[in-house]
């Protein structure tokens, strides 16, 4: 090969951050390798693709999806704003800090259309295998054209994983589930509140996802929402409606015991139990294995594959900062590819590295601060545009606080850019009452 060829997979928000960072590059002047992503579904966007389908799509592939309808952003828009690419810029104007769905998908994608990278994507071709070659030292990645029902291999230098890690579910057992007399579902085949409407519903798990598809419930109309936690409630002010009981243990019928011996009838069981790390297309060596957490295992510098530096993983942590945080690790690995920055030959750096990282997060109590610092520590190695990574952490902590104070009335409230500096708009009607979640609704003036 003359000229170097790296494969991404997926392009979703880690996928399309590291097209637009190969091209900003590229805009400047670089000379940059031939860039191939790999995208499963018929459009980029990853799991911000709204989709009806659960199960299997129509190509019979695993959907990818586990956005719902009538979902908002669940934190403020200033901790995830593009430094390059702000909202005022897509939008015209400044807008409200909690958008729905629809349109933080219509930003997302504004900014790599902008850069005009689309022909750099293979779409409905998802990875099969990819496997490293030691006599040649490239990758060999195996992917399938859908629509051509075709099966085919390419040689590459480099790998970059962009597929996430909020897609394949983990699914507990209960005694007697099998025989719930009603419906039971994993939070990623939720896709809309309105379907339990009068309805008693039970959520097992304490997540975000949790809180927001309880709040979707019971903004839409359930009739109680009771949340199942393993070590300890969310805590929050909850309606009259809520309640907050221990572990299930076991379920008869339409009725479910908890830990602590209470009992309730329900209508429906979902669970919002988490998602696993989940990479079946990777060789064994080349497989990332790690819990949820903020300082991933076996990643150096959160992205480097420590067991063969020329593979990558993108947006792997657990997360409070998302968007400029897979940017700055987009950019750090554009750079680390162009050979700006140098990667440690020595195994045992790259092993102490993690070490390190995995200590700080264990004898830190500020999670926020702790990946401000780590969105901090790769800008500073890269040209990424610097941005206030503290005043995105102060709109986090603002967040945290409002929560608290009003679980159902938190994105009411309004934050300030850390890219322009002006003030985001109250949104014309209050969450609890904004039943129409489109973009033209709420757009309107």
């Amino acid at each position: 090969m003359s000229k170097k060829r790296v494969a991404i997979i997926g392009a979703g928000p880690s996928g399309t951050a590291q097209l637009r960072a190969f091209q900003s590059a590229a805009e400047k002047g670089a000379e940059i390798p031939e860039i191939v992503c790999f995208e499963k579904q018929d459009d980029w966007g990853g799991l911000w693709n709204y989709t009806w389908r659960t199960g299997l799509d129509e190509y019979g592939e695993p959907v990818h999806c586990s956005m719902y309808r009538y979902l908002w952003s669940n934190g403020p828009k200033e901790g995830l704003e593009f430094a390059d690419y702000t909202f005022e810029e897509h939008f015209g104007k400044q807008i409200a800090s909690y958008p729905p769905r629809e349109v933080l998908r219509d930003y997302i994608l504004g900014r790599v259309e902008k850069a005009g990278v689309r022909d750099w994507v293979r779409f409905r071709h998802p990875v099969r295998w990819v496997t490293y070659k030691e006599d040649t030292g490239t990758f060999h990645v195996t992917a399938e054209d859908l629509k051509a029902q075709k099966v085919y291999t390419e040689e590459f230098d480099h790998v970059i994983c962009a597929s996430g890690h909020f897609s394949t579910p983990n699914v507990p057992h209960f005694e007697g589930l099998n025989g719930f007399n009603g419906r039971v579902l994993h939070a990623h085949d939720f896709r809309d509140a309105l379907e339990f409407k009068d309805k008693d519903i039970l959520i097992i798990g304490t997540s975000y996802s949790a809180e927001d598809i309880g709040s979707q419930c019971w903004k839409y109309g359930c009739k109680s929402v009771t949340v199942s936690f393993r070590t300890a409630p969310m805590g929050f002010k909850w309606p009259d409606n809520w309640e907050e009981v221990p572990l299930l243990t076991k379920v008869e019928g339409n009725t479910c015991t908890f830990k602590d011996g209470s009992q309730k009838r329900v209508d429906a069981i979902i669970l919002c139990t988490g998602y696993l790390h989940h990479f079946p297309f990777m060789d064994e060596p080349l497989k990332l294995r790690t819990a949820n957490r903020l300082a991933t295992a076996d990643l150096y510098k959160g992205v480097v594959w420590n067991a063969n530096p020329k593979l990558f993983y993108l947006g792997m942590q657990d997360q409070w900062f998302t968007f400029n945080m897979f940017d700055a690790q987009a950019w750090w690995v554009r750079d680390a590819i162009l050979g700006r920055i140098e990667i440690p030959s020595d195994r045992a750096v790259l092993d102490g590295d993690v070490e390190r990282r995995v200590a700080e997060e264990d004898a830190s109590d500020d999670p926020i601060g702790y990946q401000g610092d780590y969105v901090r520590e790769l800008i500073a190695e890269t040209d990424y545009p610097s941005f206030d990574v503290d005043g995105a952490c102060a709109a986090f902590y603002e967040w945290k606080k409002h929560k608290k104070e009003n679980i159902m009335g938190f994105r009411n409230n309004s934050y300030r850019s850390v890219m322009t500096g002006s003030m985001a708009p109250k949104h014309h009607t209050p969450w609890v009452d904004a039943l129409d979640d489109s973009m033209e609704a709420y757009l309107r003036a």
